[in-house]
């Protein structure tokens, strides 16, 4: 007995033309809850040598914003959907029709935060250890999102909490969605919070960053064993899947960064 996918409206609310989607919702929240969260651990160095200032955090949430969505947007476009945007060009801007790359996503931060360091003087390990921290919570948000959607549900599964997906055909389905929503955001999330209570971790700035990058590489290869490959791509070199390929730096240069920046002295 499969489970059947539960009749979820993607519209949350409509006003006449203007259609407010639970994927928006999720991008706020997530920004929302993730910034608040970051002052949350601004707020525990806050006047200790170069500590991020719950000010920086605040001018950096614009810059954050514009570099997930346009990251994101760019990241899907080249990886997932070249072709098909070549010849409709002006769906690149439609973002509302969905198709976004966290791998995306994370180079455009990436660029933000380095821009925004540059700008205003400030240490830019110290800001991505901050942003990691939060973003396992952008990432639970946008999992979810996924799920009420649809869309890029899991592999077909005799296994008892296997779900038929509207638009996955008669099989079953793992929902990975889930998988990864867990995986990539609560238990992502729940780590980084404890170790973040360190002070001696928060004084090596970059060890957390590393372990964000790490644990999320780490998790998205795995899952990806679960989840159905992007159709456009099917598995590569009928092996692994692009999400696999793109999540491997991610885990080399976490582990990269988290033993250099922990060989460090702790600055404070």
């Amino acid at each position: 007995m499969a489970l059947q996918f539960p009749d979820i409206d993607p519209v949350a609310l409509s006003l006449g033309p203007l259609e407010i989607r639970w994927y928006a919702l999720a991008y706020l929240a997530g920004f929302l809850l993730g910034w608040r969260y970051a002052l949350f651990l601004a707020g525990k160095d806050e006047g200790k040598g170069q500590a991020i200032t719950k000010t920086q955090i605040d001018d950096f949430l614009p810059w954050g914003i514009m570099g997930v969505i346009f990251g994101g947007r760019l990241g899907y476009v080249l990886f997932y959907q070249t072709s098909y945007f070549m010849q409709n060009p002006l769906e690149i801007f439609k973002i509302w029709h969905g198709g976004m790359s966290f791998h995306g996503g994370v180079l455009g931060m990436m660029v933000a935060m380095a821009a925004y360091s540059w700008h205003g003087k400030s240490s830019l390990l110290r800001l991505t250890d901050l942003v990691s921290c939060a973003a396992p919570i952008g990432l639970f948000f946008g999992r979810l999102a996924n799920f009420v959607n649809g869309e890029l549900f899991g592999r077909a599964t005799d296994a008892p909490w296997g779900m038929v997906f509207p638009r996955g055909g008669e099989m079953p389905r793992h929902p990975s969605q889930l998988y990864e929503a867990v995986l990539e955001g609560l238990v992502l999330f729940g780590v980084l919070a404890l170790l973040a209570r360190k002070e001696s971790l928060r004084n090596k700035p970059g060890v957390l960053t590393g372990i964000f990058l790490m644990g999320y590489g780490l998790a998205r290869v795995i899952v990806e064993f679960f989840r159905e490959p992007d159709i456009q791509l099917g598995l590569i070199a009928d092996a692994v899947t692009m999400g696999q390929i793109l999540s491997v730096p991610m885990v080399l240069c976490g582990l990269i960064l988290f033993f250099y920046a922990g060989r460090k002295q702790a600055v404070s």
